[in-house]
């Protein structure tokens, strides 16, 4: 909860424009199949061959990452068109507004080749944020350190900051802030607000009442920053503070947006104050605008949060009537709000819909029928819903495994639970290990006194990397209860880089009075 509160708040900070402010703005788009800007004055659409041509058509049209954009610009010059630097500004904030950032990218390198294109420091800016999120960290910095030291102002130190908070690199981006204040250019809150999203993300709460006050020294603070600041208190559930706060913006004369309520709506939800959130719910409601989309699906799970099953319907139905097409986001966020207030026949509806006309085919949005019906203890449907995914071409994923070899864990089916773990840690790259999982696994196969069972989940988990004492230890205790004695059981500890404890000892000492058993095939 607290990382999505972050990222509704740290939206509004990321430097967007081209000019030579940096805006703070958040704007996100919705899913369809065509682009609508507003290019040229008026609103077109990219993909439509009504309306007039112009080069932000031209360049939004570009779809395929290996189509170039400089030769896009080439032609239409070639033509005898004039290229204006605030129509290209214009074009490369709405190709990073769809994500098109490659394109973006080469739009700002062909400008600053161009004799007749002045260039301020805040599409220097833009054009170090680009390089950082299309060839990584190290490029972006090679870019700033080759900039002339005219150019190293505010807005370029920031956009570096903005590119360490992203990678998560404290050191480096407290270093830089150490340089900016030594400069002089702390003077307004953005990089602040860089900064606390950094030391939230990564779980320093500690540093940021101090960066607050800090900030307070040299510049006022902004609604990001009350937002942020908020969604701390919102994390460990502190409603005076989060209402001082709110006090605190009101009288500094800043307008509480729909991020501000939001997270106190939360706040009052976590601590059972129904009135209390219902209230700043009315008043998020009054804040948010067919422009912000996202506003739509907070409202539903707050809502949701609250039990209000026919607001949630309200909602959902004001969203359909707004947008032409629902997102995947939407339709996660509207599916797993109705399967948490038992509406399991309209999850199901709108799942069907979504399969019906999804191109993207996120195996997120399947996953969630997939636990209710395992959650509901329906495995047979949970297999059969299974099966229908792979028919629709829905790719299983680490979770679609994960959630099959907990299915069959509460029927004790152990075979069907290797089966499926298998799958699941070989599914990724590098499994992230679940250890209560691991527990419920080897309580149930202690329970049965399954030996063979036990040795097949030690080989499971020692591909996947994770052997510990407590493992070998649950093996154990398979031996004791099935009267068995296990063979080589210090060596391959040992092999296994594994520590033995004391109950492990008393383990061995207790099996090596039992009858031996041969060495299961696969195990040394």
């Amino acid at each position: 909860m607290l990382l999505r509160l972050i990222r509704r708040s740290y939206a509004a900070v990321r430097p967007l424009s081209t000019e030579a402010s940096t805006a703070v703005k958040s704007t996100r788009s919705g899913g369809g199949s065509s682009i609508t800007t507003s290019l040229e004055g008026g609103t077109s659409t990219a993909t439509s061959t009504r309306g007039r041509d112009t080069l932000g058509r031209r360049l939004l049209s570009l779809i395929y990452a290996k189509r170039s954009a400089v030769i896009a610009i080439r032609r239409w010059k070639e033509e005898g068109h004039p290229v204006r630097k605030y129509e290209l500004n214009r074009i490369v904030r709405e190709l990073r507004r769809h994500k098109r950032l490659k394109h973006a990218l080469e739009v700002c390198e062909w400008m600053r080749v161009q004799d007749d294109i002045e260039l301020l420091s805040g599409d220097y800016a833009v054009h170090l944020d680009l390089i950082a999120k299309v060839r990584g960290m190290n490029s972006a910095e090679k870019f700033f350190e080759d900039l002339p030291d005219k150019l190293k102002v505010q807005t370029t130190c920031t956009a570096l900051l903005h590119t360490y908070v992203q990678h998560k690199d404290t050191a480096k981006a407290e270093s830089l802030m150490e340089k900016m204040s030594e400069c002089g250019f702390l003077k307004y809150p953005l990089p602040y607000n860089h900064m606390l999203t950094l030391y939230i993300s990564q779980g320093q709460l500690e540093k940021v009442p101090g960066l607050i006050q800090e900030l307070k020294k040299h510049t006022s603070p902004d609604i990001v920053t009350y937002n942020l600041e908020l969604a701390v208190f919102a994390s460990q559930n502190n409603v005076e503070a989060a209402e001082k706060a709110f006090l605190e913006l009101k009288k500094a004369k800043l307008d509480p947006d729909w991020i501000t309520f939001s997270t106190l709506t939360n706040i009052y939800i976590k601590s059972s104050l129904q009135d209390k959130a219902k209230s700043t719910l009315r008043e998020m409601e009054k804040r948010i605008s067919r422009k912000g989309r996202t506003a739509y699906a907070s409202l539903i799970s707050l809502h949701t949060n609250l039990q209000s099953k026919d607001e949630v319907f309200r909602i959902w139905k004001e969203m359909r009537s707004l947008f032409r097409k629902v997102n995947d986001t939407e339709y996660s966020c509207i599916i797993s709000s109705l399967l948490k207030l038992d509406e399991f026949g309209e999850a199901m509806n709108l799942y069907t819909e979504w399969e019906a006309g999804s191109v993207t085919k996120d195996t997120r949005i399947a996953n969630l029928i997939l636990a209710a019906y395992i959650n509901r203890s329906e495995m047979e449907n949970a297999v059969d819903f299974h099966n229908r995914m792979v028919e629709k071409g829905i790719t299983p994923s680490c979770t679609t495994w994960k959630l099959l070899t907990r299915g069959y864990l509460k029927q004790k089916e152990m075979d069907k639970v290797l089966e499926f773990f298998k799958r699941t840690v070989t599914s990724v790259s590098k499994w992230d290990p679940d250890a209560k999982m691991v527990q419920e696994m080897f309580h149930v196969v202690e329970e049965q006194g399954d030996i063979q069972m036990a040795e097949q989940l030690l080989v499971t988990l020692r591909h996947a990397k994770y052997v510990n004492t407590e493992i070998y230890n649950a093996l154990l205790r398979t031996y004791v209860n099935a009267g068995k004695m296990p063979m080589i059981v210090t060596e391959r500890m040992k092999k296994d880089n594994v520590e033995m404890d004391e109950e492990t000892r008393k383990l061995i000492g207790i099996t090596s009075k039992m009858t031996v058993t041969e060495v299961p095939n696969g195990v040394a």
